[in-house]
């Protein structure tokens, strides 16, 4: 059984969101301290660079040389990736009815004031 190449694994996510959400490409430096600062782990380099090679491969990054660096660039954009991502949860979750994935959210996590008004906007700009 082959390896669906467009999902990430939850450590994928992770040093994706990283990159992401740096607005100049990063090396393996930047991506460690940015995944081990945000994300409270104690992952060493070479765990990290696994994660570098495996979104290469699956062509979620590029990276370059300068000199003896490699700096990564995503080519997948976190919008696309979220979307895709929210598309399958509504489909498998909501069983294609955003719906009821949203009362299924709401029953695993009440839903707050501010969150309400935002669907309730969002139901009135449908209308």
């Amino acid at each position: 059984m082959s390896k669906d190449k467009t999902n990430l694994t939850e450590c994928e996510q992770l040093v994706m969101k990283v990159i992401w959400e740096s607005d100049e490409e990063l090396t393996l430096p930047d991506i460690v301290k940015g995944v081990n600062e945000r994300f409270q782990r104690a992952w060493k380099p070479q765990t990290v660079s696994t994660f570098l090679a495996r979104l290469v491969r699956k062509n979620f990054l590029t990276s370059y040389r300068s000199g003896r660096t490699f700096f990564y660039q995503p080519i997948v954009s976190e919008k696309d990736y979220g979307d895709k991502m929210i598309k399958r949860c509504v489909e498998f979750w909501g069983n294609n009815n955003a719906g009821d994935l949203l009362c299924a959210l709401h029953d695993k996590r009440k839903l707050r004031d501010d969150e309400i008004a935002k669907i309730k906007e969002l139901i009135n700009e449908l209308n």
